[in-house]
């Protein structure tokens, strides 16, 4: 009676663990046929990279300069006597011959006047002496007079001749100092402000100016450059010599900004300086605008020479191996990754000036940097070309830790 009982509930305790033992046996088999089964290989990795071009490069040296007045001259007076009127606006335009200041000119006046009587008395007594002479050599030919006293009348006709000449030289003297009272420009230029008043007292050759006159249409600007470096230049052992380097000639302002208005080598020092090491070189830039100014500080950006094929790299795509040399990773034509060691002259812009290391045409990685090593296989893409389907996340990941690495790159 009580097996009867036990009975159905014995049933459902075995049934229970029959149904447990089968899920266990099932499910161990199922982890190990997926223990067993393959796993698919991993996607090569998605990096972004720049094709390379061989190229001639002009390199430039940066030269600290100052601008100066392509003309430069100090007014003075050439007579003394008290200015009456100032005949220009400070700070104008003014012309070679232009009337600047006004001087009294009544005792010049007064003068050329007594010039003018003394050369009318020398001529005079001129006509006279040869109206002697002439009739002392008809009385000698008369046999009446002596030729000691013909003699005498030719000395003295010769001697009011003389001073007939000095009467003369002095009228032009006195002209000359009646025309001083005018002042007048000496050059084409800018008229700064005047440094005397009316009424003022001046004097021949006197030390302070009446004021200055700049021509600034065009410039010079004087650089100086290391003597090592000029003849570095010279050498060629930088570069070949730059064709047109007149012409090239730019210019950098004070606040950044380029000179739109390219400039030419006018001179150089053919001396170095013993203190400084230095040669002083001189260019010319046209300054139809006025923006440069006498005394402004610039730098100059002058050609030194021409590379020829070599390849502009981005900075971003340049590391560094355990000795310091610089490097880049290029993909082959069988997209496998190589490391190519650099020879870096230096930089231009964003970019470095390749000499040694890579070729035309090769592709240098600049994202993805970290996350490939030579030797491994990658998809490259264009650096202007979006990532498609499931790599989008692996080139965003690739260009922010190129990025990493470009701020973190030494220059070498």
């Amino acid at each position: 009676m009580s097996m009867s009982r036990r009975g159905p509930a014995a049933l459902a305790v075995i049934l229970l663990f029959a149904v447990s033992v089968s899920v266990f046996v099932l499910g161990a088999g199922a982890d190990t046929a997926a223990a067993q089964a393959p796993q698919g290989e991993r996607p090569p990795q998605a990096v972004t990279v720049v094709p390379m071009v061989t190229q001639a490069v002009t390199l430039l040296s940066e030269l600290p300069g100052r601008v100066v007045a392509s003309g430069v001259a100090e007014v003075r007076p050439q007579v003394d006597g008290i200015i009456i009127e100032r005949l220009y606006d400070e700070g104008s335009d003014v012309t070679v011959g232009q009337p600047l200041y006004r001087i009294d000119d009544a005792t010049y006046r007064a003068r050329l006047a007594s010039a003018e009587a003394q050369v009318a008395q020398a001529r005079a007594a001129l006509r006279a002496a040869d109206r002697d002479a002439n009739r002392q050599d008809q009385l000698v030919r008369e046999k009446v007079a002596s030729v000691r006293t013909l003699d005498e009348a030719v000395a003295a006709r010769d001697t009011a001749a003389a001073a007939v000449q000095v009467a003369e030289a002095d009228l032009q003297t006195a002209q000359i100092d009646l025309d001083r009272t005018i002042i007048t420009a000496p050059l084409n230029g800018v008229i700064g402000r005047s440094l005397t008043t009316q009424g003022a007292l001046v004097t021949s050759g006197q030390a302070q100016p009446l004021a200055t006159i700049r021509t600034i249409d065009p410039v010079l600007v004087d650089v100086t450059q290391s003597a090592a470096e000029i003849l570095a230049w010279r050498r060629g052992q930088h570069a070949a010599p730059p064709s047109g380097q007149a012409d090239a000639v730019s210019l950098i302002l004070a606040d950044g900004v380029r000179y739109e208005h390219d400039g030419s080598l006018k001179a150089a020092e053919p001396y170095v300086n013993e203190q400084t090491g230095v040669v002083t070189l001189r260019l010319q830039f046209q300054n139809p605008d006025r923006l440069l100014l006498p005394g402004m500080y610039v730098r100059v950006l002058m050609p030194q020479g021409v590379l020829e094929n070599v390849v502009l790299t981005p900075q971003r795509a340049v590391t560094y191996d355990r000795r310091g040399r610089p490097i880049a990773l290029v993909v082959n034509a069988d997209n496998v990754v190589e490391e190519r060691t650099l020879d870096i002259v230096e930089a231009r812009g964003s970019d470095w000036i390749v000499r040694d290391g890579l070729s035309d045409g090769d592709r240098v990685i600049v994202a993805g940097l970290q996350k490939v090593r030579p030797g491994a296989t990658v998809t490259p893409q264009a650096a202007d070309a979006p990532a498609s389907g499931s790599d989008s996340d692996s080139a965003a990941n690739a260009n922010a830790n190129a990025d990493a690495d470009a701020t973190s790159a030494p220059r070498p």
